[in-house]
């Protein structure tokens, strides 16, 4: 039976949105994702929501779905804190330009979507190129080598105002950037960049939450929406996490780049 959202006005039946929520954040918490990067897809094409109350809604979904995720990786002793406290000190202070950007110059849904494909298109592409080399950066490693702390804060800065603009806490965006510039193993990057994902969606959140917005503009978060999203998030993200260590490095680093130039793809034409 199919429920009306109160928010985004959107009609779905009351299971889809758990169902996507645990498909995504099962195969995305392996590479260290949330899963919101590949909602905003679903929101858009499925659901046909795209105002910045869609972003808003997947910074929800983060902060139901993620822990399931870094408790287990922590658990496990795989939670490099170091670089997840790097990733978050540096994000946050990005979140609030990144939600005025989107609330007040990327609200329309052709001008979001060439922003989306541009992004993932550049991110697959990194990963892609780096996948085609004769040595994948960090495959073997037992241990976590080091980094350029400044850079890292740097990169976190820029990632925390995209990852905003598009609702995801900067997630897909830093597991490329560690694993092609700072040449980090994925299976280390992981842990870390799922717990600075959640913190900094804190963060994104309260910006969108707090920031005036123009009268024809819905920044508010679908909460109902962001949170069954989440629950079925956190289970898909528990057993994403629990199977990571099973799969080898390099198919992981395919599927994210499958994913990200698919998606590019599809919105560049779409558009």
């Amino acid at each position: 039976m199919d429920f009306t959202f109160p928010i985004s006005g959107i009609t779905a039946p009351l299971w889809l949105p758990p169902l996507a929520g645990a498909v995504v954040a099962f195969f995305s918490s392996m590479v260290g994702i949330s899963g919101a990067f590949l909602l905003i897809p679903f929101q858009i094409s499925v659901l046909g929501f795209t105002s910045p109350a869609a972003s808003a809604s997947n910074l929800v979904y983060n902060l139901v779905a993620i822990p399931g995720a870094a408790w287990r990786y922590q658990r496990e002793g795989r939670l490099w804190w170091r670089l997840a406290w790097v990733i978050t000190l540096g994000g946050i202070p990005g979140t609030g330009l990144g939600a005025w950007l989107r609330i007040h110059y990327l609200a329309d849904r052709a001008a979001f979507q060439l922003f989306v494909s541009l992004i993932l298109s550049y991110l697959g592409l990194r990963l892609l190129a780096d996948l085609l080399k004769q040595t994948v950066p960090g495959e073997g490693a037992d241990h976590p080598a080091d980094f350029s702390i400044p850079l890292m804060a740097t990169f976190s800065f820029l990632v925390g105002i995209l990852g905003t603009i598009y609702g995801i806490g900067g997630g897909s965006f830093m597991v490329p950037l560690c694993v092609t510039v700072f040449r980090l193993p994925i299976h280390i990057v992981a842990g870390a960049t799922l717990t600075a994902t959640l913190l900094t969606s804190v963060a994104a959140l309260l910006a969108y939450l707090v920031l005036p917005v123009p009268i024809w503009v819905t920044a508010q978060p679908d909460w109902l929406l962001g949170l069954l999203f989440g629950l079925g998030g956190f289970i898909g993200g528990l057993l994403g996490a629990r199977c990571q260590r099973y799969i080898p490095q390099k198919i992981l680093k395919s599927l994210l780049a499958a994913l990200l130039l698919g998606l590019a793809v599809r919105y560049l034409v779409g558009g």
